[in-house]
């Protein structure tokens, strides 16, 4: 069963950049698409990115696309967010959830269905 854990959050200045990881412990998140979401303070969650099972097709809303990048080790059992250029818009809590969908292109919240506890990001100007 998939059991994810993120990691890497923090507070960090605005302009640098910051990785997340979600590695999960279940050892099996390679038979799954897995997207990043995130919810700043009395918002809903907001879709950040997906990848598809191999890594091969990856998905962005708008507003991160060009800064940030969603990679994954399958043999580590870990994806990755790398957050480039971090804004305050971009700071929230920041959570990964897998899919049992085949396709990757996947931005909404009632499509994934294993998520990790979460990891805050700040950014201060």
């Amino acid at each position: 069963q998939v059991q994810l854990e993120e990691s890497g959050g923090g507070t960090v200045q605005a302009g640098t950049f910051v990785t997340l990881s979600c590695v999960d412990s279940g050892g099996t998140v390679s038979d799954y698409v897995v997207g990043w979401f995130r919810q700043a303070p009395g918002q809903a969650h907001e879709f950040v990115a997906s990848i598809s099972r191999t890594g091969s097709g990856t998905y962005y809303t708008p507003s991160v696309e060009g800064r940030f990048t969603i990679s994954r080790d399958n043999a580590k059992h870990t994806v990755y967010l790398r957050m480039n250029s971090v804004g305050p818009e971009d700071t929230a809590v920041y959570y990964c959830a897998a899919s049992e969908r085949s396709d990757w292109l996947l931005p909404h919240y009632s499509q994934y269905k294993y998520w990790g506890q979460g990891t805050q990001v700040t950014v201060s100007s």
